[in-house]
């Protein structure tokens, strides 16, 4: 199976434009170890939802934590609400997409590499043709005009890896506390997939040591471009190697 860099295009058919954010987010950390202050960027689980926690204690998921043992336990505690397996990085978005909108929008939308909306029919349309992994959860984005579009964040789930080759020959180990590996994505034009970790059972996923880099199936792809869809969005295949 083929598979594709999903793009944003230079210009778009459509005006339609959003601020980013989410309602929750893991606190971005000090690590005792590393010393390294930081947070990652590109994982997100719209479907979870922390309203059920008293708001004092909601209001812990955001902003920065200083107390690293604090930060593992706001962890484990939304744990059972993510899909199983998933890592869960200082950073990481929880709950639905909030912020403003504004113009038109088309049926597939993205504004930042990492986060793909849709609405509703081009949604139902494209899982109608079969296509796997497909989640989408409403947003709590704000307009100002009356009847917006009702648009859906897709919960893309972290699967598959680059291949080694991109890489560099000496790369960091990761931090033994928090696992932090202190490198950049290879460019986009030498990007390599690795053939051994590719997930056969969905058509849309972000690499779990990129999260930022959206990859799409053939499939995704074909249906996409066959329900007219592949208007502010494009696609590049990236080259399979194996291990």
């Amino acid at each position: 199976m083929r598979f594709y860099l999903v793009e944003d295009v230079p210009d778009r058919r459509y005006s339609g434009h959003h601020s980013y954010g989410s309602k929750w987010a893991l606190p971005g950390v000090h690590c005792p170890v590393c010393h390294a202050d930081w947070s990652s960027t590109g994982g997100s689980y719209p479907s979870v939802d922390l309203s059920h926690l008293p708001p004092q204690e909601q209001k812990k998921y955001g902003g920065f934590q200083e107390d690293y043992s604090e930060f593992e336990r706001l962890r484990e505690q939304v744990r059972p609400l993510v899909p199983p397996g998933v890592h869960l990085w200082p950073g990481t978005s929880l709950g639905p997409m909030n912020g403003t909108a504004q113009g038109e929008f088309g049926p597939l939308v993205l504004h930042h590499s990492w986060t793909l909306l849709m609405q509703r029919e081009p949604l139902e349309r494209l899982q109608a043709k079969g296509l796997r992994g497909l989640k989408g959860c409403r947003t709590q984005l704000r307009f100002r005009k009356k009847n917006p579009p009702e648009l859906l964040e897709l919960e893309v789930l972290p699967r598959g890896r680059v291949h080694p080759d991109c890489l560099p020959p000496e790369r960091p180990v990761p931090c033994p506390k928090c696992e932090r590996i202190a490198w950049t994505r290879p460019a986009e034009s030498e990007l390599i997939l690795d053939a051994s970790t590719l997930p056969q059972n969905l058509d849309l996923f972000r690499l779990e040591d990129f999260l930022t880099t959206l990859i799409a199936s053939e499939r995704f792809v074909q249906a996409v471009r066959t329900l007219g869809y592949e208007q502010d969005i494009s696609f590049r295949e990236l080259p399979v190697r194996a291990s």
